[in-house]
């Protein structure tokens, strides 16, 4: 199986680059400015996640439903309207997500180069697309892949019109990415088989179960392992 053509699709944040923690960092930064009275951190990260769960809806994944969410945190907290200036004070905070810096997981690059030669490489990624353009832009990984594709949510369906349009033979199709949520179930949901790589600072929200002992799975510790299995 390892030298048979395959097509290998991959996520982009949190698996090709480090997305979350700079997300994460943004939040520790806004809890110790909000510097509440009376609730911790963990209290505020709780409502801030009920408050983010709420906003996907309505404005979707990326940096500013994020601003959006902290600024209806802080009104929630504060029990008023965020003003201008605060909202000019949040998204200071999130100065390096506004700006699209990436920093590319170890080893993407030259496993990339390698998979490229001897693969079909496809990029599916969520989110706003402007914001995920221009990270794929400033990440320079993008002429390894013969299509990319940003949508607005990873669901079954999703894959399944990828596959179809594509004309992908499913059994030799590879999820790979570090979301069991929008990576690994919806995949495997669409016939295709999945590479789970684990992230530390995997979103949330991105959490959920899937069973390890299914054998249309590999799990790797780390992003240039593929070149043991592809």
């Amino acid at each position: 199986m390892p030298f048979d053509r395959q097509t290998l699709i991959f996520d982009a944040d949190d698996t090709l680059w480090e997305n979350n923690i700079l997300f994460e960092r943004v939040v520790d930064d806004f809890i110790g400015w909000l510097n509440h009275p009376t609730l911790d951190r963990t209290a505020i990260r709780a409502i801030l996640n009920d408050i983010e769960r709420a906003n996907v809806t309505a404005h979707g994944y990326g940096v500013r439903g994020f601003l959006e969410s902290l600024a209806d945190t802080f009104a929630q907290l504060n029990e008023r309207p965020t003003s201008a200036a605060e909202r000019q004070e949040i998204e200071a905070l999130a100065e390096d997500l506004i700006a699209m810096r990436i920093e590319l997981v170890p080893g993407v690059d030259e496993t990339l180069a390698f998979l490229h030669q001897r693969h079909e490489l496809l990029l599916l990624t969520k989110g706003r697309e402007e914001d995920q353009q221009k990270k794929i832009e400033a990440s320079g990984l993008g002429h390894y892949f013969d299509e990319i594709v940003i949508v607005p949510e990873k669901d079954a369906q999703v894959y399944d019109d990828l596959a179809t349009r594509r004309g992908l033979d499913r059994a030799q199709s590879w999820m790979i990415g570090n979301s069991p949520k929008s990576d690994i179930l919806p995949a495997l949901a669409a016939g295709m088989r999945a590479v789970f790589i684990p992230n530390d600072n995997t979103w949330q929200l991105e959490h959920a179960e899937f069973d390890h002992a299914d054998d249309r799975v590999i799990t790797i510790a780390s992003f240039p392992d593929l070149l043991q299995h592809f």
